[in-house]
Order: C-alpha cells, then structure tokens, then sequence
C-alpha cells in the first residue's frame, strides 16, 4: 500500500529527493555479509557518551547519533547517507518488490480514507474492496475523522502476514455501510507501470524502477507484447531514478547480443567488476527506442549509456541526472542503514557519467534548477555548451558517434521540455492531489457511462466547461491562482484530468494511454 498523488509532474526538488535518497541500493553490494564496527575509543562516541551522561537537557540520543553520521557522509558525497529505519524498510520493500500489507493506494479527503487503487490479485481485492470506497471504522473502532495521518495509517494496514482487518466502509456511490474482513498478505509490486501498444507495430514500455523483479516484470511485458504483433519497442525511463545494477544489467541482457560489455564498476578497495551479457535475451534484434529525462538516473543510465555506447538503440529525450556512483548499505540493529559509495561505474566506452559535486551536496541539489534556469531544458546546444562536456575526454560509440561524459547521458535525438505542463499552477494542483481529489468528488457517476476503457478513451474528452469547474473546485484549496497561469495551463489540465479519471476506474496503463497522447517525446520516440 503506497500514498500517491498519481502524476507525473511533479516539482524539481521533490523528484531530486527521490533520486537522491530512494534509489541508490546495489543488488550484488548490498548481499553481501560484510561485518563492521566503529571503534569504541573514536571521538564521536565519546562526545555522544559525554552528551549522554553529562548534557544539562535530556536529548534524544538515537536522533542525535543520526543526524552526526548522516552529516558525516554528507561531506564525502551526495549519496552516501544515513536512513532511518522507516526510510530504510519503505526503500527496501520498494525495490525487493513486495510486502505486508492488504495492496492499496489511498488519498487522504477530509480526513476520510478513499481507495483509488486496488492491486490485482492483492489481499484487498480478494476481499471485495472497492476503488472509491470510503474506510469509516477499522476494528469496530473510528477511523474516519480521527486525525488521521500516514504514519497510522500504514499501521493499520501493513504488518504481520495473515493478520485479519475489519473494515467498515461505504462503496462507491453509496450510502450504506459495509463490513469486509481482509486478511494481511505478500504484496507484489511489479517494475513496470505502463505496457500497451502504442500502434500496429511498436510496444510502449515503462519502467519504474529496477528492482529485485524488474527482468521478470519485463520478460512478462514483452511476452504480452509479441502476442499483440509487436516488432518495435519504446522503452520509457524518464522519471526512473534507478535501484539495483544487476536489474540494470539483467534488462540491457535482454537486448545485447552474447558476450558484450555492459558496465564495469571499480573503487579504491572494490575491484575492477565487469558485466557481460549472455544469449539468453528476449529482444536482441527488434529496432529499440529509450526515453530518458533529467530525473532518469544511476541504473537508468547504466542501461541507456550501454545500449548508445553499443548502438543498439536510439537515446531519446533530454539529459539524464548524471549518477556513477555505487552504494552499498550496512544495516544496524534497530533498522536503520547506511548506504556508503564504494564504487563507480562505467559505460562499455569507459565513460563516467557522474556530475561533479565539488562544490558541495547544496550546490548538487540545486544542479537542477540551474539546468533549467540556463535553458538546458529547452536547448540541446545549451546542454553541450554546459560545462560539465567541456575538457573532457572524447569517447565513442561501437560505430565511432562521440559520446559524453561527466555529467549524464546526453540523448541521441533532444526534445525539449515543454513549459505549459510545468507550471507553477500544475504543480500547485498536483502537489496537493486535487486531481484524483475531484475525480472522487465529482467524475464517479461520469465514469458509470463508460463500460469499457477502449469506449472511455475513444469517445470522452473534458471539456472547456469542465475545467472551468475542475478550477472553480480547485480554488476552495489554492486561494489564489494567476489568470494568465490558468489559461496556458488549460490544455494540460484536460488532460491529466482524463489520464486520472481513467487510472481511478481502469489503472495505471489507462492513466499513460491518456498522458502519452499529449507527450512531445512520446510522440518522437515513435518517429525513430
């Protein structure tokens, strides 16, 4: 079970936190049973033993301790940092592909718990739960309008496997009461969102995230794929912030041809690792597309670095984040973890594509932004202009292309961001979830019209009238919105309000056929 927002925009610094602290585990590091300790004479435990037993306040020791060690690794790179223990569990689950829990997604709507997606297959759809549905009692006790929050909420519905739950809930369009009893289970969580064809020939792909079971995902999507007459791919990883390396290698196995280089990786005290594909991959010969964007990172671009550096497909997109550093994490015993560089990875041509962090993780964060304020977002020359390319070495692809380095893959055909999805107006209305809020609130009985999503998709479209009354709605919550904002933003609005309405009622694949039709890269990702 997962809270979301369900978009796609989101603003640049939350997505930067995402990629800077969900998504930095390695598979092959992190299973290994490496013991450590600290040594018990250092100044830090001593100044936290003196603060223990001598501070004039009472301080929470545990914070204190973790708050010290994250700014020590802080100072050697972005991506070494200490997690919590919560922090380290929600990311472990999130790429070990599953937990325990009864699989929903849930907004948060006047202090009442509204389903807006059940997994298939999961605990809660076993037991008749509904989308929609609003959660009243919880074990014959109050549930709606108790205050409720994230933390109590993954409380009560993930934990021990088995554990049976008494909902009291109110189905969608409905006034009566029901009573279901879910009982806890294993929760999938599968790598890919979005599989569909995109026309006659060309599969559309989306990967989320490379985790523990992405390659299955994946060997899962293609299959469906190949029924359907598929001889073209689009891979989608813009927005993936990476996860695993061997899922990365693992999935460029797919469409390399036996004994090719993927990526290597070396440290100071890690080794030269090299990474090879063998014959066992699906799609080795059908023409391939990858998308990728500034929030596409580290085992995303380890997979699209190969597979330019090899020619075996066409980059499509805008600059990658730039991460070549590998983590691994060292768990403690209460929970929490360490994730500690210990190694970079290179391309097949030898390049390095980590942006520099010299000037600080402040400066790092804020890379971002200041690609956007240069106009990088908007011109492949400004990227090239960038200072991140200039002085650095040459490398080049299998057929002799000049391939970049030091700052992120640069794509093989650019597209230029588009500003009317990203204003601040969009992100304002996302951020707050006021599009699945209203789908709730006034699109359920719009939806009953529509038997099937083919009918939906092909014969419903929002209308100038109904965005005027989206923002009528949307205005009880953002108090203030700019006129000129609202009418540049109305196109996108249109459509993120159909991509929610259908993800409600049909899913994730139903929700980016809707974003798809209005995507700019998209649409050059099916030229090539």
């Amino acid at each position: 079970m997962k809270r979301t927002a369900g978009v796609i925009f989101r603003t640049i610094i939350l997505l930067l936190v995402g990629v800077m602290i969900g998504q930095v585990l390695n598979k092959d590091f992190a299973a290994r049973n490496l013991g450590f300790s600290f040594v018990s004479n250092s100044k830090i435990a001593k100044v936290l033993q003196l603060v223990d037993r001598n501070y004039v306040d009472s301080v929470n020791i545990d914070s204190i301790e973790g708050v010290s060690v994250n700014n020590l690794l802080q100072n050697l790179d972005p991506h070494s940092l200490y997690l919590p223990q919560q922090q380290a569990q929600s990311i472990n689950e999130r790429l070990d592909g599953g937990f325990n829990g009864i699989g929903i997604e849930y907004q948060l709507l006047r202090d009442t718990l509204i389903i807006t997606q059940v997994y298939a297959g999961g605990p809660a759809e076993k037991a008749g739960l509904l989308v929609g549905s609003k959660v009243i009692n919880v074990d014959d006790k109050k549930f709606s309008g108790s205050k409720l929050t994230a933390s109590r909420i993954n409380g009560v519905f993930r934990g021990e496997k088995d554990a049976e739950i008494k909902l009291s809930v109110v189905p969608p369009l409905s006034k009566d009461l029901k009573i279901l009893m879910v009982k806890r289970g294993h929760v999938d969580l599968s790598s890919v969102d979005a599989v569909y064809m995109a026309d006659a020939n060309t599969g559309y792909i989306k990967i989320s995230k490379f985790s523990a079971t992405t390659d299955l995902d994946f060997r899962k999507a293609l299959t469906a794929l190949k029924v359907d007459g598929m001889n073209k791919l689009l891979l989608d990883l813009r927005g993936n912030g990476g996860g695993y390396l061997n899922a990365a290698t693992s999935l460029a196995d797919e469409f390399l041809a036996d004994g090719k280089l993927i990526v290597y990786t070396k440290g100071i005290h890690e080794p030269r690792t090299d990474y090879f594909a063998t014959d066992s991959g699906m799609f080795q010969k059908g023409k391939l597309t990858v998308l990728i964007d500034e929030y596409s990172a580290s085992a995303s671009e380890i997979l699209a670095g190969a597979l330019q550096d090899l020619d075996r497909a066409t980059i499509v997109g805008r600059r990658s984040f730039g991460k070549g550093l590998v983590q691994q994490q060292f768990a403690f015993d209460d929970g929490s973890a360490v994730n500690l560089t210990v190694a970079r990875y290179y391309t097949p041509s030898g390049r390095s594509i980590q942006k520099s962090y010299k000037n600080g993780v402040d400066s790092y964060r804020n890379e971002l932004a200041q690609r956007m304020q240069k106009g990088e977002l908007f011109s492949e020359q400004s990227n090239l202009n960038d200072s991140v390319f200039k002085g650095t070495p040459s490398f080049h692809t299998s057929s002799g292309r000049k391939v970049f380095s030091g700052g992120g893959i640069m794509p093989d055909v650019f597209v230029p961001a588009d500003t009317s999805k990203f204003t601040p107006l969009i992100q304002d209305l996302s951020q707050q979830q006021l599009f699945t809020a209203y789908v709730v609130d006034r699109q359920q009985q719009l939806l009953k019209k529509y038997p099937t999503e083919a009918e939906f998709l092909t014969q419903y479209a929002v209308s100038n009238d109904e965005v005027d009354k989206f923002i009528l709605y949307a205005s009880q919550t953002i108090k203030e919105m700019d006129s000129h904002e609202v009418q540049i933003s109305r196109e996108p609005i249109k459509t993120i309000l159909k991509a929610q309405a259908a993800r409600f009622k049909w899913g994730d694949n139903a929700y980016f056929k809707v974003i798809n039709t209005d995507d700019v890269t998209f649409k050059k990702g099916l030229e090539q």
